[in-house]
């Protein structure tokens, strides 16, 4: 007889599984999880969740299953109750995560600071590598020196504004830009 009942769990109606779920049967129960489980898994899988939160957003799924199936209208729709529930469970489960702040440590979130600043080395080997620049900046022509901090200035300035400051021809600016670029790592290499 069992396998003539498990040979008919495919034909079974779906509006009868609930309503027999709904008095407690746990056969009723685990043919709904049977029938069900694969479209809720894949809608876990569509949100591209991570297998712990996949699980996690499944089991909730049909916890709100348990809890809500006496107020199911529609019986014979538990499938599509059970994927936009699933849905609506990845979505949280998505927007809890973009809450989890990482940090080093409580002290960070208190202060605003990082522990991991630079080494006092790492700071002076950056002052140093700002002045050898500035030197090899100083030793440009006056106009390429200003073009060149017209255009790293935040946000830069326009062709048209370093045209009239300076005097250039806007179609002249990107090839003299270009030159003085490629001074300035030739100084900087020589030094």
């Amino acid at each position: 007889m069992t396998a003539k009942v498990e040979e008919d769990v495919g034909a079974l109606d779906v509006a009868w599984l609930v309503r027999r779920a709904t008095e407690g049967d746990p056969w009723a129960w685990e043919r709904l999880v049977d029938q069900y489980a694969r479209l809720v898994w894949a809608i876990t899988r569509d949100f591209k969740l991570g297998e712990s939160d996949a699980a996690d957003v499944t089991q909730v799924t049909w916890l709100r299953l348990l809890e809500n199936i006496r107020k199911i209208e529609n019986p014979d729709r538990v499938g599509s109750w059970l994927a936009a529930t699933a849905r609506n469970e990845c979505l949280r489960c998505l927007a809890a995560r973009k809450k989890v702040v990482l940090a080093e440590d409580g002290i960070v979130l208190e202060t605003g600071s990082s522990l991991s600043q630079p080494e006092i080395d790492e700071r002076l080997l950056c002052a140093e590598q700002a002045q050898t620049v500035r030197e090899a900046l100083s030793q440009l022509p006056w106009r390429w020196q200003r073009m060149l901090e017209l255009l790293m200035t935040d946000p830069p300035a326009s062709y048209a504004e370093i045209s009239d400051q300076l005097g250039l021809p806007i179609g002249s600016i990107g090839p003299t830009r270009s030159r003085s670029l490629a001074r300035l790592r030739e100084l900087l290499h020589s030094s």
